[in-house]
């Protein structure tokens, strides 16, 4: 019986790397794959799958969150390959699901965990739910030698707790961290965001204070 994989790891860890080589070898034996992706992730162009090796493949199917995927073809394919699956919705992977047993094909997904909140993304839950084999690519924390756990998002240089869970963006605003360098660079962030905002109401009320000062004792 084919199976359903869920192989996950924190942002720069070669997960797309993973993917494409893995494609890479059934292509060289002669055999028909199926490479998908979300819709959605247009980083690299709507129906390219790279990784930041700058290895690419162009993808055969693009999911979006209406998308049925029991009227594609599966007629002589042995594997399945689907890149940031964290992207897709509970019923693509429930029909993901449906298709490695109806077809006797495997499925990978590759794909982060949790988002830069520490939340599990709607498609990795029901992954973690669904899969016959879950797996991590491991990759270490951007400030020590751990292993990272976490998405770390910078927005203006600082760490951010808040925001949409989806927004792709570039390399330099997502980082893999532990645990332990995640929640410091959390509480660093917002302590630096009140004293720019104390910063702020001071300096307000400085040039306020100067405006009615001006009122009181005009220039003769």
């Amino acid at each position: 019986m084919a199976k359903l994989y869920f192989r996950h790891g924190t942002v720069g860890s070669a997960k797309t790397l993973n993917l494409l080589a893995v494609a890479h070898n059934y292509r060289q034996q002669g055999k028909k794959i199926l490479l998908m992706k979300p819709n959605v992730d247009t980083r690299f162009g709507k129906e390219r799958i790279k990784s930041r090796a700058g290895l690419e493949m162009e993808a055969d199917i693009l999911i979006a969150n209406e998308s049925s995927l029991k009227q594609e073809d599966y007629s002589g394919v042995s594997c399945i390959l689907v890149d940031e699956v964290q992207f897709v919705t509970k019923e693509v992977i429930e029909e993901l699901r449906r298709i490695s047993l109806d077809f006797d094909i495997p499925v990978l997904c590759y794909g982060l965990r949790t988002d830069f909140k520490s939340y599990l993304f709607e498609g990795s839950k029901r992954l973690m739910e669904l899969a016959d084999s879950i797996e991590e690519v491991k990759a270490t924390c951007h400030y020590c030698n751990r292993k990272s756990i976490m998405n770390l998002k910078h927005v203006n240089g600082l760490a951010a707790s808040e925001g949409p869970s989806v927004e792709l963006g570039a390399e330099e605003k997502y980082f893999p961290t532990c645990f332990k360098c995640y929640r410091r660079e959390i509480e660093k962030a917002q302590i630096i965001r009140q004293q720019q905002t104390k910063g702020c109401e001071t300096s307000g009320t400085d040039r306020g204070q100067r405006s009615q000062s001006k009122e009181l004792h005009p220039l003769s």
